[in-house]
């Protein structure tokens, strides 16, 4: 019997297709980012910080990719 593996692109998300990760500029966040990647989510733009007085939030899009073939696949650049 053998497995077959279905494309990250063909398989849902394990979440939604856009996510948003927040948090402080810690490793911890960057662990949560490398997670979204190796779960198959590809970097959607520039990561963004800030700081809220205290301490330094990074944020990063991530993007589930789409099937290449689906009319709304196309994703535009920020």
């Amino acid at each position: 019997m053998s497995e077959q593996l279905s494309h990250p692109a063909t398989a849902g998300p394990p979440g939604h297709r856009y996510r948003l990760l927040t948090g402080p500029d810690d490793a911890a966040f960057c662990e949560r980012v490398s997670a979204a990647l190796a779960e198959g989510y590809l970097l959607y733009g520039s990561p963004s910080v800030t700081f809220d007085g205290s301490r330094v939030i990074a944020a990063q899009a991530v993007l589930w990719p789409s099937d290449p073939e689906s009319p709304t696949a196309e994703v535009r650049p920020l």
